[in-house]
């Protein structure tokens, strides 16, 4: 069977092959598992697309304490990038949030997911295309899963763009934590990270959805 390999795959897979080259700046194996959090720290996980610019958008949040690249929602054990990115998995590419519900409410950062993706893209985002891209809010209780319907319903229904909204509401499943070089890459890469970005059109694309400068 053969699976589409989309343009930004190309871009990052380009990336990968020169970081084997260099070595990493950042310390191997330093986000094989999540950090001890304290009780009171809260958790999220969403999916929109690559997940390095995700990682960007919700580390910009007071209140966020950690993000991690990751997998979540197929049928693979331990998968790995080559692997998610053929499709063929069923895992989508995630961010895992950890947060200060004190400093941060749940509902302020699905506002962040909703304005940083095209909630109409179905099966992909912006050049990336293929369900391991998809958008996706994965809940981790019932309150989250309340607040992901309404905040959803909400945005059908104020209609700040046109196109129906396709994000997937899905219960949290197993997470896998991504292959070290692709945490915090857009600090690590910024070079490379940024030429990612704007040739996928993310940036342009997300101006037009949200009508902003």
């Amino acid at each position: 069977m053969m699976y589409m390999i989309s343009k930004g795959f190309f871009l990052r897979f380009a990336f990968f092959l020169a970081l084997l080259a260099v070595p990493l700046v950042h310390a191997q194996g330093a986000a094989a598992t999540s950090p001890a959090k304290p009780s009171a720290n809260a958790v999220a996980t969403f999916g929109g697309g690559c997940f390095w610019c995700v990682e960007e958008a919700f580390d910009k949040v007071p209140g966020v304490i950690s993000t991690i690249s990751g997998y979540m929602g197929g049928r693979t054990k331990n998968p790995t990038y080559q692997q998610v990115s053929t499709g063929s998995t069923g895992h989508n590419e995630v961010v895992q949030v950890t947060y200060d519900p004190a400093k941060v409410s749940y509902a302020q950062l699905l506002d962040t997911f909703w304005k940083n993706i095209d909630p109409t893209q179905a099966n992909g985002q912006f050049c990336d295309n293929g369900s391991q891209y998809r958008s996706e809010i994965f809940y981790h209780d019932d309150e989250q899963r309340k607040a992901a319907d309404a905040s959803k319903a909400k945005l059908a229904k104020d209609k700040p763009f046109s196109g129906d909204i396709k994000t997937l509401i899905t219960r949290a499943a197993e997470f896998y934590v991504a292959e070290d070089y692709h945490q915090d890459y857009y600090r690590k890469n910024p070079i490379r990270y940024g030429y990612y970005k704007n040739g996928c059109g993310r940036p342009s694309r997300l101006k037009e959805l949200w009508k902003t400068s």
